[in-house]
């Protein structure tokens, strides 16, 4: 192979990658259509919010789960009728399919009759986040 060729492939396959991570990092924490089935509180083994909850997918070894569990509680504690739940995954694996949870975290916003609303992959965005609780 010339060495131009090899310099033209090489370089195609770095620009394949760069536009590849850029979509990846603008989808991340936007919300989602949901496509879920309606939200268990027993799942959750707590009550749903009056208005909504925020069911926080976690697991032990997810490096951004601390972040957005100090973001949703933070948000729910102050929001009135909101709530923040956190699953632990690795105690309940049998959730990952029900819900259709391919990382973590991720974050269900579920209303009071547990329909959920929207979904987030990794740290949710705030805007996004208040979008979510006011379809609510």
């Amino acid at each position: 192979m010339s060495p131009v060729l090899a310099l033209a492939v090489v370089t195609v396959l770095l620009v394949a990658a760069v536009a590849v991570g850029l979509v990846l990092r603008r989808r991340e924490g936007a919300r989602r259509r949901a496509g879920v089935p309606r939200f268990d509180p027993a799942d959750a083994a707590a009550p749903l919010g009056q208005r909504a909850t925020l069911v926080q997918f976690s697991t032990d070894l997810c490096a951004k789960c601390p972040q957005v569990r100090r973001l949703l509680g933070s948000y729910a504690a102050e929001q009135d009728g909101l709530r923040h739940v956190e699953i632990d995954l690795t105690t309940r694996p049998d959730l990952a399919s029900r819900y259709r949870v391919l990382q973590t975290p991720t974050t269900l916003v579920v209303d009071r009759s547990g329909d959920v609303i929207a979904r987030f992959h990794g740290v949710p965005q705030r805007h996004a986040l208040n979008d979510a609780v006011a379809a609510a």
